[in-house]
């Protein structure tokens, strides 16, 4: 049985993955082609470590290291939008209800209206839910059966918001589609451990030959909103995509201060929105900006200072409370 500890180069591509997610945020000009594949790239991580045969620990151990922090990273950010958030900027301009964004703490969806909170953190639910229906996929004896059922599965997610347009809870048709990205990287993890490096090279040319000269062909994506373009090139580009920086990442081994950044994925994914709200504040305070129209790489430099605001706080989280990042002291 292939063993599947973490290992430095999957905790580089996590935090190349996360700081995306943040640069992301800042709508760059280059957002199309990060939304191509920064969300199933750590769908597929996921997927490296799912066990062989899922049981009651391994959903506990899941629900502890993903929705017990959403919940608690969900209370503190709805406090602080309650107290202060919701009375500046598009949440005041847009009258948003309290009532409906406390309601989006636990339906976990619902765009600015349930969760102009802490929207990114729908991913924590999302990937939960793909954990298990995954697990459960899994459970079935016969390997045909259980392809057939992740195919009915993954189109269904596809299908869902098609028939029925509304925002499902916990994700549920999101964690669906992203079944495809979860067992590719399930399936595909033993074979990239054994990769060579004269491979893993051919690999890196080959991919990112493909990934970078076709991304574009696809409309942008946001599988958040369930926008996903024409679904075979999202498919295609999500996995190519993924699999290009894997395979780059590990070709490299390591790049320490990516590597701390996967290592606490949780807390810049939940406080990353905050950090611009501090930068906002200082801007509009300390050197009177009335507007906030970053050029392009004000929007980079800018991501990199939220990073660097976060890791005062993901200090002490790691000494107090690492339960904000889905750890749990040994006793």
């Amino acid at each position: 049985m292939m063993s599947r500890q973490r290992i430095p180069w999957i905790d580089v591509a996590k935090g190349f993955g996360i700081f995306l997610v943040v640069y992301g945020h800042n709508f760059p000009v280059t957002e199309k082609y990060i939304y191509s594949f920064h969300m199933p790239l750590f769908f597929m991580i996921a997927g490296f470590f799912h066990p062989e045969n899922m049981d009651w620990r391994h959903i506990k151990k899941r629900f502890k290291a993903l929705v017990v922090p959403y919940f608690l990273w969900a209370g503190m950010l709805f406090l602080f939008w309650w107290l202060v958030g919701r009375k500046f900027g598009d949440s005041a301009a847009h009258h948003l209800s309290v009532k409906k964004n406390f309601i989006g703490i636990f339906y976990g969806q619902g765009g600015m209206e349930y969760m102009d909170w802490g929207i990114p953190m729908w991913f924590l639910l999302a990937i939960f839910n793909t954990f298990i229906f995954f697990g459960l996929v899994r459970k079935i004896r016969h390997k045909s059966w259980q392809f057939a059922v992740l195919i009915m599965l993954i189109v269904l997610g596809f299908m869902l918001p098609r028939i029925y347009p509304v925002k499902y809870p916990w994700s549920l048709d999101v964690a669906l589609v992203a079944l495809v990205f979860y067992a590719f990287g399930y399936y595909i993890y033993p074979y990239l451990l054994q990769l060579d490096r004269k491979r893993t090279l051919t690999g890196i040319i080959i991919l990112g030959l493909l990934h970078y000269g076709l991304f574009y062909f696809n409309d942008k994506v946001d599988m958040y909103r369930s926008q996903y373009g024409n679904v075979v090139w999202f498919i295609f580009n999500g996995i190519v995509g993924s699999l290009f920086y894997l395979l780059l990442f590990k070709y490299v081994k390591n790049i320490s201060f990516l590597n701390y950044l996967g290592r606490h994925t949780i807390p810049v994914l939940a406080m990353q929105l905050r950090a611009m709200t501090a930068i906002k504040l200082f801007l509009a305070v300390v050197l009177g900006y009335t507007v906030f129209r970053f050029s392009e790489w004000e929007k980079f430099f800018y991501a990199i200072v939220q990073i660097i605001l976060m890791i005062p706080v993901i200090y002490l989280i790691d000494k107090y409370f690492p339960v904000l990042n889905g750890k749990y002291k040994k006793t």
